[in-house]
């Protein structure tokens, strides 16, 4: 139901209609019931938990009414300035409690919503006892799973332990795994489990290329890559700090102006990246996994990974930066050596590839060269590949030369392997022989 208070904050965020993960919490018959919501990236999960708080807020209370947890800094981070906004509109008091932020002793008037990580919110919580959490009407745990993943569980587990247990739990998250099982059981009532279809028609069509590194780095293919698109913004994914660190360099070096956030930088330089990111003042964006779910930044028009995660979730979280609010988006992923198998997966699950090159600034349609299941690697695939991929004219009969240049190889390795092989056997004839003689 739309109530007169949620109709103001729609006004507000200009919101046209609802999506379907915020009309099935709206449309709760019971409001105090435990919820436990299911989406993916981009559905609009933030103001599905937003709407809820803000309306029972009562602001001529002096205490903490409405909690949320994040497992990264920087959704803290983007979560407080979003509510900001609304919680100026009301005369609400909103808190940021995250790591990098100073103490300064006793609180002197409680906030009424705390958006914050779970370890900071239990130091002030239950070390310090300057930041009364206990009075908590609603408990959200967003992004639930990842939470699960970064080991903040426990910190949750010791705050929700000091709390009425009459507090209304919303867990919102992309997936839930089992291992996340028992915390549900332990600390929701009869949840109402709203999972919202993947293919439902908010969600917008993504389109993912495979781009073939070669002997190229991820920053040297970049520079192939980035001439071809026209990006409003464009999300830059590495799986390492390191990765990260180096791209953006490789980028900058070459004229590129971009933001740059991952763990590897200060809490200052993070906080500072994200209010340039807000402000979309740049257009490429280069991130550690650590932002994948931490960027909720409409005008992502292209996300590009460098490599694939280990954990494959996070392809698809990637992915779910691009394409909001019904847009087409853009997804490319560059690929080297090795990363067939999580191709593969990634193709068992649904995800359809076109496989492109860059020619002339432009994408270009290219054939498979991911081995197919059961299909051997040729171990000499690396060395075949600097003969064919030399930069030299085109002559006449140039594909001849080059098969008979792989022909001499693949005929020198065969002699090489011949040789060690026959120095093996003289090896174990030689230990064989002296036991013999020892015996």
């Amino acid at each position: 139901m739309i109530t007169k208070r949620i109709q103001e904050i729609m006004d507000l965020e200009n919101f046209k209609k609802l999506t379907p993960i915020q009309e099935e919490v709206l449309n709760l018959k019971n409001k105090s019931q435990d919820v436990i919501g299911i989406s993916s990236t981009g559905s609009g999960k933030s103001h599905a938990f937003f709407f809820p708080i803000f309306d029972q807020i009562d602001n001529t209370i002096d205490e903490v009414q409405a909690v949320i947890s994040c497992p990264t800094r920087e959704l803290a981070f983007q979560l407080y300035e979003r509510a900001k906004k609304i919680a100026d509109h009301f005369d609400v008091r909103v808190k940021l409690v995250t790591g990098g932020i100073q103490k300064k002793g006793a609180i002197a008037k409680q906030p009424h919503i705390v958006i914050g990580t779970p370890g900071r919110m239990k130091d002030l919580f239950v070390n310090d006892n300057t930041l009364r959490l206990d009075t908590t009407r609603i408990f959200i745990v967003d992004e639930a799973d990842m939470t699960l993943e970064f080991g903040f569980l426990e910190d949750i587990d010791t705050i929700l332990s000091r709390m009425d247990t009459k507090v209304q739990c919303m867990i919102f998250s992309a997936t839930i795994p089992e291992a996340l099982q028992p915390f549900l059981k332990k600390y929701l009532t009869n949840p109402k489990v709203i999972e919202i279809d993947k293919n439902e028609d908010f969600q917008s069509d993504i389109d993912h290329y495979l781009v073939d590194c070669k002997h190229k780095t991820y920053g040297q293919k970049l520079l192939d890559v980035l001439p071809a698109i026209n990006p409003y913004v464009c999300l830059i994914f590495a799986n390492t700090t390191d990765d990260a660190h180096d791209i953006a360099n490789t980028l900058r070096e070459n004229g590129y102006d971009l933001v740059e956030l991952h763990s590897g930088l200060e809490s200052r330089e993070r906080k500072q990246a994200i209010r340039m990111i807000q402000t979309q003042k740049k257009s490429y964006i280069v991130a550690s996994d650590i932002a994948s779910r931490g960027i909720d930044l409409e005008g992502i028009t292209h996300v590009i990974s460098c490599g694939f995660p280990k954990d494959l979730k996070f392809y698809i979280h990637r992915a779910g930066r691009t394409g909001r609010a019904s847009r087409d988006g853009n997804c490319i992923a560059l690929y080297k050596e090795g990363d067939a198998k999580f191709i593969e997966s990634l193709e068992k699950n649904g995800i359809h590839f076109l496989y492109k090159d860059v020619k002339n600034k432009a994408f270009v349609d290219v054939k498979s060269k991911i081995r197919k299941p059961g299909q051997k690697e040729d171990p000499l695939g690396s060395e075949i590949g600097k003969i064919t991929n030399k930069k030299k004219k085109v002559k006449p009969n140039y594909k001849k030369k080059q098969q008979k240049e792989i022909d001499t190889l693949r005929r020198k390795k065969r002699r090489e392997m011949i040789r060690n092989d026959i120095k093996r056997q003289q090896k174990e004839r030689a230990i064989a022989r002296q036991k013999g003689q020892e015996d």
